[in-house]
């Protein structure tokens, strides 16, 4: 393979390339893993392996802000030969994080994909971001992915929103690896952070590897499964990290360091025999007389079984920005997490050798027009064919296939199952759509399916339609107007909207009924930051933003019944509809969702359309509350008489119902509902009591203060109304010294007294 290929990924600054051109491939004597390519060759994407299955692996990067997420990506592909430089993120030249915005923020806002081999495996890696505005990113990446990275910042631990993406990868049952980065600061703590995995993630830490030093003096680690020392030796100036030592641990090394992994090693292998019967019963079978005496390869089986039954996590450690503990977190990454034929679809077994994809991600190009990132279930993709999209019933032709490696993209011929492919041609395609080869292998599946489900004597649900589960898409929580600079502009900022929709589903745009303004609606304050800045890169467009409002809710407070009669005349025909029904509020606290029942003898005379109409009606009026016209939650309604001449239309029921509903919420008596944020804020002990004063006027509730090492942790609730513009305020009081981080907790009822000071400034009077 000529690996000599030149690829246009000049990443790294002048100082990267002249720093490296005057360096030399080192290794130490005793053993070189093989792990240094020629300064000058720097591997093309045309030339990752093509392997079986078993050697693919589809993997996620996830961690809270700022862990090192997009450091630990650029050193993957550095030490894989995929990029001439070390990027920094700081120096805003990383491979991944190509958005002017990202360069400019030092922050991941999407979700990029990459392409590379390590060791005769292919990896197709996703970078996630942190920040919980773009936590859709998040949870589209690992909907499709087989295994993840949790990286953790050792000084810090688990972190607010490191809880949120483990949540999201529980939901999808996916296996991890966890990565403590960070060990050359100060405060890393090994302890503590396997500590915070057990009690706030509630998971099974599996620890791997020992450091060998702390803080500056942090030089490599041990391999508790080989007892194999791996030392990177050199200054952070100078050295790339690609060549280390490798040796055995010897009699003669430190004894604290020989103690504690001998220690270390014996915990590993109780705790391994704990959780998986085989290789208990290996232990107490052939080594009942000596533990340690068990088989490094018989060990690393049994540790990657118990990954992929997710009854533990493996736990490495190292430091990406100072090139220290990569290479093992990729021999781990081939060695502990699932190939795609490991995981278990259901659906993707009755297409059995045809095509089954699902369309993850959409990204406009100016070029190309839409690109549609889909991952292979079964079968095969290839340029230039046909496929047929399940949840939109359409066929549509894909003109070509690419291969992602960032915003560079391959074009291949074809791509088998397991891989992460990037589609051109596809214009009606959307996040969470099933494609298939063509509508005749749906409706084979189809048949497969239920010849099962007859076999079995149970009713299938999945056999009547074969798509896969899409994506969940989070509700905002902030909204404002946008309006272009002119009038001849509007239609471009209409196009604009639609593209960035279709890209983000989290963002949500509507036209507000009575001023006619376009309403932007996105998850936080830096999501519409980030839109408004790409409406005016991308489309050159300047808008202009009203002020950022709060997404409120609204319930009611008892039950009422209205009823309502609707008599009309279009041209020749007479609408005549008479209407009686009954809402109650909801008990249950949590409940946010409203329903529709009918009473039984409306139930059996009603046909089905005027029914549909009905229940048309009723989701209408749930969408503008009595109080300040924002959706209604927690709200039970009952039908409980219907009447209409005959000739009356389907719409006029419609309309009848929805006047009468409106007449019912009001006599019911409105209660807004407003949401309030889940805050974690990491603050100095010095800064606390300023920060708990702020907090106090906020209308914040404290719930918990732990201490993190020399800071402390303040949890609390807040209403989302009060955190307008809460980072600069906080970076003021702490003289720069704390972060925070938000996440929508729950809607509460708002007090009387605040209630009305809304209502006073929604009017205009406050």
């Amino acid at each position: 393979m000529n690996l000599s290929v030149t690829f246009p990924i000049l990443r790294g600054s002048i100082r990267h390339l002249m720093t490296r051109s005057s360096q030399t491939c080192r290794c130490r004597a005793t053993w070189n893993r093989n792990y240094s390519f020629y300064r000058d060759e720097v591997k093309s994407p045309r030339a990752v392996v093509n392997p079986d299955i078993s050697k693919i692996r589809n993997i996620g990067i996830m961690a809270h802000i700022d862990a090192g997420k997009t450091t630990t990506t650029e050193r993957m592909l550095y030490y894989s030969g995929y990029t001439r430089a070390l990027g920094d993120v700081d120096d805003g030249d990383t491979v991944t994080d190509y958005m002017a915005q990202e360069r400019e923020r030092g922050i991941t806002i999407q979700s990029a994909a990459v392409t590379f081999d390590w060791k005769e495996h292919r990896i197709n890696l996703i970078d996630t971001p942190g920040h919980v505005d773009f936590t859709l990113e998040v949870e589209r990446a690992l909907r499709v992915l087989d295994g993840a990275v949790a990286v953790f910042d050792a000084s810090a631990g688990v972190e607010a929103q490191t809880m949120t993406v483990w949540r999201q990868a529980e939901k999808h049952k996916i296996p991890c690896v966890c990565f403590l980065n960070k060990m050359d600061k100060p405060a890393a703590s090994l302890s503590y952070s396997l500590e915070s995995i057990k009690t706030k993630l509630k998971a099974n830490p599996v620890l791997l590897q020992m450091p060998i030093g702390s803080g500056k003096s942090f030089s490599g680690l041990v391999d508790l499964i080989t007892r194999q020392k791996m030392t990177w030796q050199g200054s952070s100036l100078t050295y790339d990290g690609r060549a280390f030592e490798t040796a055995i641990l010897q009699p003669s090394d430190d004894p604290d360091v020989l103690e504690a992994v001998s220690e270390a090693r014996t915990t590993l292998i109780e705790q391994v025999a704990d959780l998986d019967d085989g290789f208990a019963e290996l232990l107490l079978g052939q080594y009942s007389e000596n533990f340690d005496a068990v088989p490094a390869g018989k060990l690393q089986e049994a540790v990657r079984r118990v990954t992929l039954a997710r009854k533990g996590v493996p736990v490495l450690c190292g430091s990406s920005l100072k090139n220290k503990g990569v290479q093992p977190l990729l021999d781990a990454i081939t060695a502990y997490l699932p190939a795609p034929n490991e995981r278990n679809h259901d659906l993707v077994r009755w297409y059995k050798d045809d095509l089954c994809a699902l369309a993850f991600k959409v990204v406009h190009d100016k070029q190309r027009g839409p690109l549609v990132f889909v991952r292979i279930y079964s079968g095969s993709m290839k340029a230039q064919s046909a496929v047929h999209n399940i949840n939109r019933n359409g066929t549509e032709r894909m003109s070509r296939l690419l291969l992602p490696f960032a915003d560079q993209h391959i074009e291949i011929p074809s791509l088998s199952a397991g891989n992460i492919a990037l589609t051109v041609g596809l214009k009606q395609t959307v996040t969470g759509d099933t494609i298939v080869s063509s509508k005749a292998s749906a409706a084979a599946a189809v048949r497969r399916a239920e010849k099962e489900a007859e076999s079995k004597s149970s009713s299938h649900r999945e056999s009547s339609s074969l798509a896969l589960a899409g994506v969940e898409v989070p509700e905002p929580v902030f909204f404002c107007s946008i309006e272009p600079p002119t009038l001849a502009k509007q239609a471009d900022l209409e196009h604009a909207l639609n593209c960035l929709q279709r890209e983000d589903p989290s963002l949500k745009v509507r036209t507000d009924p009575d001023s006619g303004q376009t309403i932007l609606c996105g998850m936080g304050e830096l999501h519409i930051e980030i839109i408004h800045d790409r409406i005016k890169r991308e489309y050159n467009i300047e808008t202009h933003l009203g002020p950022l409002q709060v997404a409120y809710r609204e319930t009611i407070l008892q039950s009422a019944s209205a009823t309502d009669m609707l008599d009309r005349t279009l041209g020749d025909k007479r609408h005549v509809v008479t209407v009686e029904l009954a809402v109650h509020a909801q008990m249950e606290e949590s409940s946010t969702s409203c329903d529709v029942t009918f009473e039984e003898e409306v139930k059996t005379h009603l046909p089905a359309d005027v029914k549909e109409a009905v229940e048309n009606g009723v989701q209408s009026a749930y969408l503008q509350g009595p109080v300040l016209g924002f959706p209604v939650q927690g709200v039970k309604t009952v039908i409980q008489h219907v009447s209409l001449e005959s000739g009356t239309s389907a719409a006029m029921v419609s309309a009848c119902v929805s006047r009468c509903m409106l007449k019912a919420l009001k006599l019911a008596g409105g209660q807004v509902l407003e949401p309030v944020m889940a805050l974690e804020v990491t603050v100095g002990e010095e800064y606390l009591s300023t920060v708990l004063a702020d907090l106090a006027q906020r209308r914040g509730t404290v719930c918990d203060i732990q201490s993190r090492q020399e800071n402390k942790v303040l949890l609390a609730t807040v209403p989302l109304a009060e955190m307008m513009g809460y980072s600069t305020a906080l970076r003021t009081l702490t003289s720069g010294n704390a972060t925070f981080s938000l996440e929508l907790s729950s809607y509460e009822p708002m007090n009387t007294q605040d209630q009305n000071i809304l209502l006073n400034k929604m009017a205009g009077l406050a």
